[in-house]
């Protein structure tokens, strides 16, 4: 079982020039006060784990998630069949959702970074996760689906020299690999959202 301990943080007492046995101990204790409310105690925080937001680690996934999702993106829509198949229409939407996203956390992430600033508020980790969660799950169904309409094509209807395989297999694994560096964003941002 796990139990915190109390911690106790010293206090500099200010000394009084006052005289009088009494009235000495009140204003220290109203000196006590009024220092406790002006700077207040450290607050001790558990060091961020690489990977989190407003960590290096976590700006190189997001700088990752934005090129892998950007190459999908890209490669897919550089054909010009890609219009007539559901499931690519699926997988530029997603890629491009997930482009959107992970560019913006970069942005916040490097921001962060340069002033020093910790993202482990509440409110930002528990936005970070559910768009975390969003856009992996998209971008892995449509990576799945992109890669199943790619094996018809490419086995079942042996139709690749007519089509874009090499493009569509290209944009589908670029969309798995933006999938693979999504889910530890997802995943640190969740435990620490739960361990809170």
């Amino acid at each position: 079982m796990s139990v915190s301990h109390a911690s106790v943080h010293p206090i500099d007492e200010v000394p009084t020039t006052e005289g009088g046995g009494g009235g000495d101990q009140n204003n220290n204790n109203n000196n006590n006060n009024n220092n406790n409310n002006i700077n207040p105690p450290p607050r001790v925080r558990m060091k961020d784990i690489q990977g989190m937001p407003g960590t290096s680690g976590g700006l190189c996934l997001r700088v990752s998630q934005f090129i892998f999702a950007a190459a999908a993106l890209a490669i897919m829509a550089s054909t010009s069949d890609f219009p007539s198949v559901t499931a690519f229409c699926y997988l530029v939407a997603a890629a491009g959702l997930q482009c959107l996203w992970s560019l913006s956390l970069a942005i916040i992430d490097l921001y962060a970074l340069l002033v020093r600033r910790s993202l482990q508020n509440n409110r930002v980790v528990s936005l970070f996760t559910i768009g975390d969660g969003v856009t992996s799950t998209l971008t892995f169904a449509a990576a799945c689906a992109s890669a199943g309409i790619t094996v018809l094509i490419d086995n079942d209807l042996g139709s690749c020299g007519q089509n874009h395989c090499v493009q569509f297999e290209t944009a589908t694994g670029m969309a798995f690999i933006s999938w693979f560096t999504t889910v530890p964003s997802f995943l640190l941002n969740f435990w620490s959202l739960a361990s809170r």
